[in-house]
């Protein structure tokens, strides 16, 4: 088997996709949830798992130096990467939304906005479908803040039980789209370790169905 690295995003999502990866018997006996760690490898040394920021895994898989990444779907759209998208791996589930003050009116009826974002690029394709021009501002934390001081008409954000939209005055003005952990392949790694590549995917599809 070739010698294979799997970059995985840190956060909320990462303990399941341990557990997906165990259930699909890629295990890596060092790992434990609060070490400090970054590399853990399977006991046969065929596997290396990365731990990097989400926002980074599209990078280690379009470079190569992964060969296989999961992250979430939010990432890959912003990132633009030149990967295969290869496995919803249904985790993590939640959306993209446009979110304002409740009297921000129908998007139909604005002629153009001004955006807070963490995802610009995402923010920038969707109105630009709807024929709404906008500024957007890039916003690492706390975007909810920005049009409750004035600094954007809306928000584009995910999404999962929509509380913090409502604690904060808001409300969900459009759904974008929805959004869940995948599994990314480099291309080149896809071409020369077909197999190895392969047989993980099949082993973590076994592990999905195994455990719907």
């Amino acid at each position: 088997m070739d010698q294979l690295t799997i970059a995985l995003a840190k956060g909320r999502t990462a303990k399941q996709a341990i557990k997906l990866l165990q259930n699909a018997d890629i295990t890596f006996p060092d790992f434990h949830p609060s070490s400090r760690k970054l590399v853990f490898r399977n006991p046969e040394n065929t596997v290396k798992l990365v731990f990097v920021k989400s926002v980074d895994v599209c990078t280690y898989v379009e470079t190569g130096a992964a060969d296989i990444g999961v992250v979430g779907k939010d990432n890959i759209l912003e990132a633009d990467a030149d990967i295969y998208e290869l496995l919803d791996l249904r985790l993590g589930k939640c959306k993209f939304c446009v979110a304002g003050p409740k009297n921000t009116p129908p998007l139909e009826r604005v002629d153009q906005l001004t955006v807070a974002s963490k995802y610009p690029r995402v923010a920038k394709q969707y109105f630009l479908k709807k024929g709404i021009p906008i500024e957007t501002i890039k916003l690492n934390g706390s975007v909810e803040l920005a049009p409750i001081i004035g600094m954007a008409d809306v928000i584009v954000d995910i999404v999962e039980t929509g509380n913090t939209i409502r604690e904060n005055g808001l409300k969900i003005i459009a759904d974008i789209k929805d959004i869940s952990t995948r599994l990314i392949v480099n291309k080149a790694s896809f071409a020369t370790k077909t197999g190895s590549i392969q047989r993980i995917i099949d082993q973590i599809k076994s592990g999905l169905e195994c455990s719907v």
